[in-house]
């Protein structure tokens, strides 16, 4: 079983887990469920993952099998006990529990990831340009003799502008 992480205030095990992300830097808190309800963070009722997951409408308990992950030995009551899981074999293990869960907090189940803003803008780029290029080939394969030339003046000032925006970097 996974190592309970202590209260960041108190020190008694911590049931609430915040990851907040301010410019660019992570900052994680564990508290208490007393100290989450002193600074405000959770309300009377307290919520967590580890709530939601012994609802009954999920997965109830009782009719349920008990299952253990094969790397780590985390079972399915420490899953729902603690709302984490151990080891990254235990998405697979809990799978069916995990979805439901993940449906109802994010948009999706798969994560698609995040491109940073200068590959963003050179795959746009790029992607212009292939358009373009496409374009340029379909008219002069049609013919179209002035579409064609508007096209190739469209690529070169592109690769004009990239090739200046390279040597101002």
């Amino acid at each position: 079983m996974a190592e309970n992480l202590k209260c960041s205030l108190c020190n008694k095990d911590a049931t609430v887990h915040l990851t907040q992300i301010v410019n660019n830097k992570i900052h994680k808190v564990d508290l208490c469920e007393t100290c989450a309800q002193n600074k405000g963070v959770t309300n009377t009722d307290g919520f967590s993952l580890a709530d939601m997951l012994a609802k009954a409408p999920l997965h109830p308990v009782d009719t349920e099998e008990q299952q253990i992950c094969p790397s780590c030995g985390y079972e399915t009551s420490d899953f729902r006990q603690t709302g984490r899981l151990g080891c990254s074999h235990c998405y697979s293990v809990f799978a069916e529990l995990v979805r439901p869960v993940l449906q109802d907090m994010h948009i999706g189940l798969k994560h698609t990831g995040k491109i940073p803003t200068k590959t963003l803008e050179r795959r746009t780029f790029s992607d212009k340009i292939n358009a373009l290029k496409r374009s340029l080939e379909q008219a002069i394969a049609e013919e179209a003799y002035e579409d064609a030339a508007k096209y190739r003046d469209q690529i070169q000032a592109l690769e004009k502008e990239e090739l200046e925006a390279a040597t101002n970097a």
